[in-house]
């Protein structure tokens, strides 16, 4: 992915003071040489804050009292980006983050405040990078280390700080530490392209097919245990059979076991058992006592039905009553027209004028007799229709009867199974049959649904041949193969710069290990892990080698998630003690530090130079060290940004007290 490092950009805390912007040049080794406390192991920090680490790990004190955001300006395909977070103060980190996006941006000289959240610029740098959003836990076990992969997890392969750098345990950023360090093996085999999100979908497919098929068997097997028992019984439920009478005679003794099953399948099928078992054995008192149970259902079916229908009416009746009250207290509220009769007299006068009130008195007759017909239309319901008692008499009576004659065929079957041994033993027999035959059914539905052509077993073959359709995609094969061809490119690239370098064993060939995230050398005699090689410079020279070999591979691929761009802290650290490195600054014209340590680190310097031009413009390596700019000057697309001596630092002087 082409994301190289514009700019770092600090702003003060002074809103009186300007942005302090450090640039960088895009496709090339910029080296930001300086003496110690001057700032260059805060690069590292302030880069990963800014691009969404979880805790802020820039240094306090000088840099922190004095920043109020930090920011870092990328270029990328899509033009420029910044991203610019708020310094946190006491806390561990600060989800308030300031993002700028287009062709050209142009820094401003304050931020006032955030305009984004540090979680959406990891969404957003996940999307920039092409990531999947497919995890790694095919099981479903909740395991952290097994999540999607993340443009965070990549920042191992960009990031070489002082600790890192020439550690013979650890060999990518933060693989210290339990957790990036198993993130990193899962995703190693996506970053390389072993594993591919098309691949990622179809393990998801295959490990979900699995579980399916795991739980179909499961069920299959059970139901087949369950036919198992009850097929060596078999030929006991046919002998049983036939001493019901259900069958005419047993079956020979080698009959298969599908026509055992045909026998029990007609049995199940037959509707006329019953009657010839009766016929051959029945007694007429069980006949009888048949004819009682069948009539005894079908009058009790009959008085149920009166019983319902006397309810309804009575309940019907019990309405009528009260809507009669009901309607009776409305007349008698309206019958104004009787008190307007009695008020009324042929001969009354005026008390004012003392005139005839005559033709009052007739316009009162009026109103008497409009409300009379009102009054007869609230009164016509007087009660239920004379032929509703008389159907509720005979329903009354009908259901009388038909209880009585229920209690009868009671009495009279009572008695007769009371008298009747013969009918009880029959009325045993007709329930066991009954649950032979019912236990019959259950056995025979078993039966088919784990015969070849049953729904159960039909799901578990397709799910089978799904899977192996899906397993001739997704071979482990395949993907081991392609992996170990990517290694195989890594290898080879850091075979070709360990020659240049400074390293005991440069022929002898090494291998990246991703289980072990270190490096193996394999000689002729044995093979060593990093950690069992000695020398300060030998761990450097394979650090150098691996990191530069990924990145080489990296840009060979037609698409890759990682950033092109990779920082290196101090990787002089092991030529020189930290007094010696000042002291070269200040001799740079003595012959003495010529010799093989000098030598040894311009091969670094010159290695880094090898790849940058070869990859130009697509590859950005920034360095911070001690080392003085003699050494690397003359190299090919190396450049100083800035030197950072007599006073000059990345926080500038009139910062310190800032407030």
């Amino acid at each position: 992915m082409y994301f190289q490092i514009k700019e770092i950009i600090l702003w003060s805390k002074n809103p009186n003071l300007r942005p302090r912007r450090l640039p960088f040049e895009l496709g090339s080794v910029n080296v930001i040489s300086g003496i110690s406390r001057t700032g260059k192991s805060a690069i590292i920090p302030i880069i990963d804050y800014c691009l969404g680490a979880d805790k802020c790990t820039i240094p306090v004190k000088t840099i922190r009292d004095s920043c109020e955001w930090f920011g870092v300006l990328v270029q990328t395909v899509q033009g420029e980006k910044l991203f610019a977070r708020r310094e946190p103060g006491v806390q561990k980190s600060t989800g308030d983050m300031y993002v700028l996006e287009g062709t050209k941006i142009e820094i401003p000289d304050r931020i006032d405040a955030k305009n984004n959240s540090f979680e959406a610029v990891k969404r957003m740098l996940d999307e920039l990078a092409g990531l999947t959003a497919l995890d790694f836990d095919f099981d479903n076990i909740g395991s952290g280390f097994r999540g999607r992969p993340s443009f965070r997890d990549l920042s191992a392969f960009i990031f070489q700080p002082q600790n890192i750098v020439a550690n013979p345990n650890v060999l990518f950023y933060k693989a210290d530490t339990h957790e990036h360090r198993e993130k990193l093996r899962t995703i190693f085999p996506y970053v390389l392209g072993a594993v591919t999100p098309d691949l990622l979908a179809k393990q998801h497919e295959l490990n979900q097919l699995k579980r399916i098929l795991r739980k179909k068997e499961t069920e299959l097997y059970n139901i087949r245990q369950v036919s198992e028992r009850w097929l060596a019984e078999i030929r006991s439920r046919v002998i049983e059979a036939r001493e019901l009478g259900l069958i005419d005679s047993i079956p020979p003794q080698d009959a298969s076991r599908e026509q055992m099953v045909g026998i029990l399948q007609e049995i199940v099928g037959a509707t006329t058992y019953d009657m010839r078992l009766s016929n051959e054995t029945i007694s007429d008192a069980l006949e009888e006592l048949k004819a009682l149970r069948e009539e005894e259902s079908q009058v009790s079916s009959e008085l149920s039905v009166l019983r319902r229908r006397q309810a309804e009416m009575t309940a019907l009746k019990e309405s009528a009553v009260l809507y009669k009250g009901a309607l009776q207290i409305q007349r008698d509220r309206l019958s104004i027209s009787n008190w307007i009769s009695r008020s009324q007299t042929d001969n009354h006068d005026c008390p004012v004028c003392g005139n005839d009130l005559g033709s009052a008195n007739e316009i009162t007759n009026a109103l008497k007799n409009s409300l009379l017909e009102i009054e007869k239309e609230t009164g016509e319901f007087d009660s239920v229709p004379a032929t509703f008692d008389r159907e509720f008499e005979r329903v009354r009576a009908e259901s009388e009867h038909v209880s009585e004659k229920l209690r009868a065929i009671r009495f009279r079957r009572n008695a007769l199974e009371a008298s009747s041994e013969e009918a009880k033993a029959k009325q045993y027999e007709t329930l066991r049959v009954s649950r032979f035959i019912g236990n019959i059914e259950q056995a025979l539905e078993t039966y088919a649904q784990i015969g070849t052509d049953s729904e159960l077993s039909g799901e578990v073959n397709d799910l089978r041949d799904r899977i192996r359709a899906v397993e001739r995609t997704l071979s482990e094969g395949s993907i081991k193969e392609n992996e170990r061809r990517a290694l195989q490119a890594v290898n080879l690239n850091a075979g070709k710069l360990l020659p240049n370098l400074d390293v005991e064993r440069p022929n002898e060939p090494m291998e990246l290990l991703i289980n072990d995230l270190t490096v193996r050398v394999n000689g002729p005699s044995r093979e060593d892990y990093l950690w069992e090689i000695g020398s300060g410079s030998n761990w450097l020279a394979y650090h150098v080698a691996t990191t530069l070999g990924l990145h080489q591979f990296f840009l060979d691929l037609q698409t890759t998630a990682v950033p092109s761009f990779i920082i290196y802290d101090q990787p002089s650290q092991v030529y020189f003690p930290k007094h010696l490195r000042e002291d070269m600054a200040e001799a740079e014209d003595r012959l003495d530090w010529k010799d093989e340590d000098v030598e040894a680190l311009r091969k670094v310097f010159g290695s880094f130079s090898e790849v940058v031009t070869r990859n130009k413009p697509n590859f950005q390596i920034i360095v911070l060290d001690h080392a003085p700019d003699y050494l690397w000057r003359d190299l090919s697309n190396t450049h100083a940004p800035e030197e950072w001596r007599d006073g000059k630092k990345l926080v500038p002087e009139d910062w310190l007290n800032a407030g």
